[in-house]
């Protein structure tokens, strides 16, 4: 594969947004899923090859769904399951979210009937890239959870993990040497610096460097260059913006009205036919 470095005149859309990241990691090429699989297995610490793209969110012509993660629910080789999200304003609930998702992931898992048993459960990996706002104490931003008794420091050794990333720790980490950098770093650092045009150097360096890395960086320039693939990011982020719009005027003027729409509403077209109707 041909290594695609950023020109110095390269303009590449945000992959902190949700359906960027989705646009690159999750499509049917080569190189998306080996950029997905070099993600995994360097957050989770071992070589991990994604075979399979799961079913996750539903139509985006659906308003009710504006508020569903572009989340990429996959399968790895030995059928371990592994949920990657993107979210660039996380909500203050976030890590209670994400462990109430980790749990439906690990328990979705069958094993009824008479040749299964609990020791045929896979294990689950819920990682979310966490773009804004710091979550944890401490100044680290890679951490992985588990079960763990932590009077006794004791860990349960049980299948499922929340693996998270918040960008928003990277100030003295992009200061490092690429070839200091471990893999979470590199990552986490191509996330959050892409854009910045004063880090190109850097985020080229890490692309010279990451085979996984290079693989995205092919693919979302592919996109940022193809006018019609931004275009179609640009009418998905327009529409987003337009529903939170829609939403949090009608929370603020005390439209309860106007929310039942939004509640009932298939489309953000009916919608506003509906309240233009008013």
């Amino acid at each position: 594969m041909a290594t695609m470095f950023l020109q110095e005149d390269d303009d590449p859309v945000d992959i902190r947004r949700d359906n960027v990241f989705k646009a690159v990691f999750a499509r049917d090429t080569p190189e998306s899923t080996g950029a997905l699989s070099g993600l995994v297995s360097a957050l989770i610490g071992r070589d991990v090859s994604i075979v399979s793209i799961l079913a996750n969110e539903p139509p985006v012509g659906n308003i009710r769904d504006r508020q569903i993660r572009f989340d990429i629910n996959c399968k790895a080789e030995n059928d371990e399951l592994v949920n990657v999200e993107m979210c660039f304003n996380p909500n203050p609930f976030e890590p209670v979210r994400l462990e109430f998702h980790t749990a439906k992931l690990f328990t979705a898992q069958d094993i009824r009937g008479s040749d299964r048993k609990y020791s045929d459960l896979k294990s689950a990996y819920q990682i979310a890239i966490l773009a804004k706002r710091h979550f944890f104490q401490d100044e680290e931003f890679f951490h992985t959870f588990e079960y763990y008794d932590p009077v006794h420091r004791v860990s349960l050794n049980g299948r499922s993990r929340i693996i998270t990333l918040e960008l928003s720790k990277l100030v003295c980490i992009v200061e490092k040497p690429v070839q200091e950098m471990s893999g979470p770093e590199l990552w986490a650092v191509f996330f959050e610096y892409l854009t910045d045009q004063s880090k190109r150097d850097k985020i080229n360096g890490i692309v010279e460097l990451e085979e996984g890395i290079a693989m995205a960086s092919q693919v979302l320039l592919s996109v940022s260059r193809d006018e019609e693939e931004r275009a179609r990011i640009m009418r998905d982020e327009k529409i987003e913006l337009d529903f939170q719009d829609m939403i949090v005027t009608a929370k603020r003027e005390g439209q309860k009205e106007i929310l039942e729409m939004i509640n009932q509403a298939d489309s953000l077209d009916e919608l506003k036919r509906q309240i233009g109707a008013i």
